[in-house]
């Protein structure tokens, strides 16, 4: 076999080599960090060992490193990007903003955060993520009622937020008793993406501005619009993380104690660890990711699946659903799982019954109406990812020996038919021979 020949075996085997190897599990999975400087590694060192506690293998770069690569041919080296270079103004290597944007267009996740020295680069990549980081780049977020309470209070640029995401999905069940310290720029939310929540937003008094300058205008940033903490599921259940403050995922905000401005209680340690942590668990598939596998149809009192269904057939749909637990897949307990029965529009639609097991089944009747449906099962749901599942099934109508002869409800009609004829016949015989 001559190279050439070789080569391009081996280009054409490379897709299923790749996915031959992918990992089984969504956390065996390795990680990039790039960051502005190695001195971050040892500040942030807290955050970075609970991900490598949990298995993750992470992979340190300066942002600039002139051998940084996310993919060659098609074939991605990471599973996941750590983004903690705010000030970077252009990356080295293959990697661009376009590039980061394909890796999470090919479903990988991404981790991004960002301060008050936020370069362009950064912003640019948060925009089409869908958040607007503070036009002003020496903005940060203001808050003279929710600060934290130090011993020499300052410009109140130091935030003590409670006001998390209501998903414990996304943050945890466990409830996060402390408040999560922020010092960094404010975002909004684009509005013409709904795939884009607030994680930690800013309180009602909060607002975006300069603080070592008088404010000659209102701040265009104010109030409860200021998220400060953005989380992000892609339709191709990609995950992305967006904070406004590199310093919250800090060694220093992890262990410092907190109090809330005008409140008693004075905290030990800040919720920054818990909320850190358990975000991450979420944007690396730990919590909140499902798997469907077993999808079944046939008829009721059968077991084979058939190639067709006939109109008023009975039949059973089920499916089984997992969820990932960081560990291993155990069942999906929910009650709002449905299927539809569908041609152009739902002719059915029935919700799943549940053995709390992980199999979810219902049972009903072909519809009057023959075609091509399909079972399509469309589950939504706030921080988990979306199953689609559809099966397609032709429905025939009653072959003409399929028909039921004498229908009982017709005997009127036979008996009217069979009366005129015997009508007919008397006034017959009666014209013909009646002198």
């Amino acid at each position: 076999m001559s190279k050439s020949v070789l080569l391009f075996t081996l280009i054409a085997l490379l897709p299923f080599l790749t996915y031959a190897f992918s990992p089984e599990n969504p956390t065996d999975r390795k990680v990039l960090v790039l960051l502005d400087d190695f001195a971050i590694k040892s500040s942030h060192s807290l955050f970075f060992k609970s991900l490598q506690s949990r298995g993750f293998d992470l992979d340190f770069k300066l942002a600039d490193d002139p051998k940084i690569a996310l993919q060659r041919y098609g074939r991605y080296f990471y599973d996941a990007l750590i983004l903690f270079a705010p000030t970077i103004e252009r990356f080295g290597g293959s990697v661009d903003s376009a590039a980061i944007l394909d890796f999470v267009d090919s479903g990988h996740d991404l981790i991004l955060a960002a301060d008050s020295n936020a370069s362009e680069l950064i912003r640019e990549i948060a925009t089409e993520c869908g958040v607007d980081f503070d036009e002003d780049p020496a903005s940060v977020v203001i808050d003279h009622t929710s600060y934290a309470v130090l011993e020499t209070e300052g410009d109140h640029t130091l935030i003590a937020s409670d006001d998390f995401i209501k998903s414990d999905v996304i943050v945890g069940s466990q409830k996060i008793e402390a408040p999560v310290l922020f010092q960094g720029i404010g975002h909004t939310l684009n509005p013409a993406n709904s795939l884009v929540l607030k994680a930690l937003s800013a309180s009602p008094a909060a607002y975006s501005a300069n603080p070592k300058s008088k404010l000659s205008s209102p701040p265009q940033l104010t109030g409860s619009a200021i998220s400060l903490v953005s989380v992000i599921q892609a339709r191709n259940s990609a995950r992305i993380l967006i904070s406004g403050s590199l310093s919250l995922f800090s060694n220093r905000f992890f262990k410092s104690g907190v109090q809330k401005a005008g409140s008693p209680t004075k905290f030990d340690k800040s919720g920054n660890e818990q909320f850190s942590v358990e975000l991450s668990k979420w944007v690396f598939h730990e919590r909140g990711h499902l798997k469907a596998v077993n999808v079944r149809h046939h008829k009721v009192g059968e077991s084979d699946e058939p190639a067709m269904y006939r109109i008023n057939d009975e039949l059973e749909y089920s499916v089984e659903i997992y969820e990932w637990s960081g560990k291993t897949w155990e069942p999906y307990v929910t009650d709002d799982v449905q299927v539809q029965f569908y041609m152009m529009s739902p002719y059915v639609l029935k919700t799943l019954s549940t053995n709390n097991k992980g199999l979810y089944h219902t049972a009903f009747k072909v519809p009057d109406v023959y075609g091509v449906f399909q079972f399509k099962v469309e589950y939504q749901k706030l921080g988990y990812t979306t199953l689609s599942l559809s099966k397609q099934i032709p429905v025939r109508p009653f072959r003409h020996n399929e028909y039921e002869r004498f229908i009982p409800t017709a005997y009127p009609y036979y008996g009217s038919a069979f009366s005129m004829m015997a009508g007919f016949f008397i006034f017959t015989i009666v014209h013909l021979y009646n002198k």
